[in-house]
């Protein structure tokens, strides 16, 4: 994928799908057979693989054969990057908002001292 290079950028490629965040929901419970994952979905098997090995590549998820099954789980470490991440954006945005509201306020209060209408 040229335009996702870092792990992040894959995380966020990733889940931008719906039956991909389906399937992590579905995992969020424990680990499940691919066959099992699979079920709720009207798509041919070789299809849905190609969801899971995109949960995979971007280190969402990880399989492993057992017997004749594939089995899936998730992975938490890229889910913390990625929490991480909405975490310091939502800081960033809420000490924007924060000096806003002081902003507006100072300004109100000088429109009043002012004799302007508010």
């Amino acid at each position: 994928m040229p335009y996702h290079s870092t792990p992040l950028d894959l995380a966020f490629h990733a889940l931008s799908d719906p039956t991909r965040r389906a399937v992590v929901s579905r995992l969020a419970g424990g680990e499940v057979p691919v066959s099992a994952l699979a079920a709720p979905f009207d798509m041919a098997l070789p299809s849905f693989a190609q969801h899971l090995k995109v949960l995979e590549e971007c280190g969402l998820i990880e399989s492993e054969k057992r017997g004749r099954s594939r089995w899936c789980r998730l992975v938490p470490a890229r889910f913390y990057e990625a929490a991480d991440w909405m975490e310091a954006e939502r800081r960033r945005w809420a000490e924007r908002l924060d000096r806003l509201e002081v902003y507006l306020d100072k300004t109100e209060e000088e429109d009043e001292a002012h004799g302007k209408p508010v």
